[in-house]
C-alpha cells in the first residue's frame, strides 16, 4: 500500500514551470516515492550507490549525458558539485521539468543550490504523513496511536512496529549521516545530547542548561542542533516580535519533525506508555505545531509561524503571520475544553490588538464547534482549518 501525497499535484504543476525540481525532507519521509509516481518516466539515479556517486563525482558531464531528457536524481547532496553541471544543461536546453532532486540535508543543499539553480528551481519540502493524509486510508487517528507511531510512511504501509523502525532509522542516522556531516567524537555523549533534548520538545531551547546536563560546552549544544536541524531531526519555533510595550522572550523553542521519533526517544516504546507519560502534552504541541508546518509544506507554501511570550508569562503557542494579520492558536492535549483553556491566547490577543483576525483552540478531543470569540478544532483537522 502506497499512501498519496498531498504535495503531489504542487510537484506536478511546479515542473510545468521550473527545469529543475528540488525536494528535501527527513530520510524515509517519501521523497524517492512521490518523484517516481509524479515522474514515471524519468530515469532515476541515486547518489547513496557507491558506483553512481563514484562516476557523478569523477565524470559528472558523463553522468549526466545518459539522460538526455532528464532524470530523477535522490540525494543530490552526496555529490553537490553536480549542480553546476545541471545549471549548464538547463540553461543550455531549456525544458521545464528536467531534472528531479531529491536531498534529505537542507542547509548544505540550499547553499549549494542558491549558488548554482537560483531562479531555476521549485524548492518543496516533504516531511513524514500528515495526519490529513492519515485520513485518505482510514488510518486509526488516536491522539496517543499517533504520538507513538509518528508519520513515517514506512510504519503505516508495512504495519510495522513503531519502535523498531525508529530505533533503526536513529542508529542508521547516528551511523551514516552524523560521519558525513562531523567527526563526532563522542557518539554516547552525542545520544544523550539527542535523548535530553527530546525531553525538551516543545519547550524553550535553554543551551547553557542542556550543555550543563549533557556536560559539555554550550558551543558545542549549538553545533549538535544545527546539526539535527540540517540533517531535519529538529527545528527551532522562533518568537514572534513587534513592538507591544511588553518585554518579549528571545529563545525560540524547540520541536521535533517526527513526533514518533521524540517519543521513542524519550522512552515510549509503547502506545500505552503515553497514558501517564509527563511529557504527553509537550509531545501533543509539538504534534499540533508539526501538522501546521505541513499543512503549509503540502501546498508549496512556506509557514510565517511563531510562538509569543513575554515577561508576564502571558503566552500563545503558535502565531501565524499573514497579509491580513495574525492568527493566534492555543494547543491543549485534554479531551474536553475546559472554560478558561482559551485565556492565556485571548489575553494576549488583547495585547496585539486589532491585528489579531483569528482565535483557535487545538485539542484532544474530536468535535469541531464556534464559540462566540474563537474556534475549537479537533487535532486532526487543523490543516483543513488553514
Amino acid at each position: 500500500m502506497i499512501i498519496p501525497r498531498q504535495l503531489l499535484p504542487v510537484v506536478k504543476t511546479r515542473a510545468t514551470q521550473y527545469p529543475v525540481i528540488t525536494v528535501t525532507g527527513p530520510r524515509q519521509s517519501g521523497k524517492t516515492t512521490l518523484c517516481q509516481q509524479a515522474f514515471p518516466d524519468k530515469p532515476y539515479a541515486n547518489l547513496e550507490r557507491p558506483d553512481t556517486r563514484d562516476f557523478a563525482r569523477s565524470d559528472p558531464r558523463g553522468f549526466l549525458a545518459q539522460f538526455a531528457e532528464g532524470a530523477v536524481i535522490d540525494e543530490i547532496q552526496r555529490v553537490p558539485e553536480l549542480l553546476s553541471w545541471i545549471q549548464v544543461e538547463v540553461d543550455e536546453k531549456k525544458q521545464m521539468g528536467r531534472f528531479i532532486l531529491t536531498g534529505s540535508h537542507q542547509f548544505e543543499l540550499s547553499r549549494e543550490i542558491s549558488q548554482s539553480l537560483a531562479g531555476r528551481t521549485a524548492l518543496l519540502k516533504l516531511l513524514p504523513l500528515s495526519m490529513a493524509e492519515l485520513q485518505e486510508v482510514d488510518a486509526p487517528l488516536v491522539a496517543d496511536s499517533v504520538l507513538h507511531k509518528g508519520g513515517y510512511p514506512r510504519i503505516y504501509e508495512q504495519s510495522l512496529d513503531p519502535a523498531m523502525v525508529l530505533g533503526d532509522y536513529f542508529e542508521t542516522y547516528v551511523q551514516r549521516d552524523l560521519r558525513e556531516l562531523v567527526q563526532l567524537k563522542n557518539l554516547q555523549l552525542f545520544e544523550k545530547f539527542v535523548r535530553l533534548a527530546a525531553g525538551r520538545t516543545g519547550q524553550l531551547l535553554n543551551m547553557q542548561g542542556l550543555a550543563a546536563d549533557v556536560g559539555v560546552s554550550g558551543h558545542t549544544i549549538n553545533e549538535w542542533i544545527n546539526l539535527l536541524e540540517a540533517s531535519y531531526i529538529v527545528f527551532r519555533l522562533p518568537p514572534w516580535f513587534a513592538n507591544v510595550g511588553k518585554r518579549l522572550i528571545k529563545s525560540p523553542k524547540l520541536y521535533f519533525y517526527d513526533v514518533g521519533l521524540a517519543a521513542w526517544l524519550m522512552g515510549i516504546t509503547r502506545e500505552e506508555h503515553l497514558a501517564t507519560h509527563p511529557l504527553r502534552g509537550h509531545l501533543f504541541e509539538n504534534l499540533v505545531v508539526l501538522e501546521v508546518f505541513k499543512a503549509f509544506y503540502n501546498r508549496g507554501e512556506r509557514p510565517n509561524a511563531y510562538f509569543y511570550r513575554d515577561s508576564a508569562q502571558n503566552e500563545a503557542d503558535l502565531v501565524l503571520e499573514s497579509g491580513d494579520g495574525l492568527r493566534l492558536l492555543e494547543i491543549k492535549a485534554a479531551q474536553t475544553v475546559a472554560s478558561d483553556a482559551m485565556r492565556p491566547a485571548q489575553k494576549v490577543a488583547g495585547i496585539l490588538g486589532e491585528r489579531v483576525k483569528q482565535l483557535a483552540l487545538v485539542y484532544g478531543g474530536d468535535a469541531r464547534q464556534q464559540r462566540s470569540t474563537f474556534e475549537v478544532l479537533p487535532y486532526f483537522s487543523v490543516g483543513d482549518w488553514l
